[in-house]
C-alpha cells in the first residue's frame, strides 16, 4: 500500500527540505486526535463561563469571563493552525517531521541509520486509528526518536520496514 502516489508531491512546505534526488513516499498529517484536549478545554472552558454568567452579577466580572474564553477559543484556533502544516514525510531515503507554524522545527534520520523502529497504540489509540512510532538508532542524539499520533500506523510501519529491510530476492515484477 503506497499513501502516496508517485505523481503527487509534497505540500509546498515540506517541499522545500527535500534534497533534489529523493523522491516521497508517504506523507502524512498528524491524527486530528491530536487536537483532542485543545477541544475538550475550548467545551469545558464554555461551559464554565456560561455557568459562572449565571451565577456571577452582571458587569465587569462578566466581560472578564468572557475575554478569558475567548483567549482561549483563539489559543484553539492556533493549535489547528499548527496541525494543519504539521507533517511526517518517508522518502526514499530518510523520515523528516516538520513542526510549528512561526518557529519551523524539522527532525530528520537516514532510513539507513534506523537500527530499530516500533509502534506503540493505546487503547485510545486503537478506537481512533492512530498510533507512535519510536525510532532508534546508532547514534545517542537523535532529533527523531518519536512521532506521536500518525494514522495507519500498522500500515506505515510495513511500509517503513519494506524500504529499510527490502526483499532480496524480489524480481521487477513484484
Amino acid at each position: 500500500m503506497r499513501l502516496v502516489t508517485p505523481g503527487d508531491s509534497a505540500p509546498a512546505s515540506v517541499n522545500k527540505y527535500l534534497l533534489p534526488h529523493e523522491s516521497q513516499v508517504i506523507t502524512v498529517r498528524r491524527h486530528p486526535a491530536v487536537l483532542m484536549a485543545p477541544v475538550g478545554l475550548v467545551l469545558g472552558g464554555l461551559i464554565v463561563a456560561g455557568v459562572l454568567s449565571n451565577v456571577v452579577d452582571a458587569g465587569q466580572s462578566l466581560n472578564w469571563i468572557w475575554w478569558g474564553w475567548l483567549l482561549l477559543l483563539g489559543w484553539f484556533v492556533w493549535r489547528v493552525a499548527e496541525w494543519s502544516v504539521d507533517y511526517f514525510v518517508i522518502t526514499n531515503q530518510r523520515m523528516i517531521l516538520t513542526t510549528g507554524l512561526i518557529t519551523r522545527k524539522v527532525g530528520m534520520m537516514p532510513l539507513a541509520k534506523v537500527t530499530d523502529m516500533s509502534f506503540e497504540r493505546s487503547i485510545v489509540g486503537r478506537m481512533l486509528g492512530y498510533g507512535s512510532f519510536v525510532l532508534e538508532s546508532a547514534g545517542q542524539d537523535q532529533a527523531l526518536r518519536t512521532v506521536d499520533y500518525l494514522p495507519y500506523p500498522e500500515q506505515l510501519y510495513l511500509e517503513v520496514c519494506e524500504m529499510i529491510f527490502p526483499n532480496k530476492n524480489a524480481t521487477a515484477d513484484d
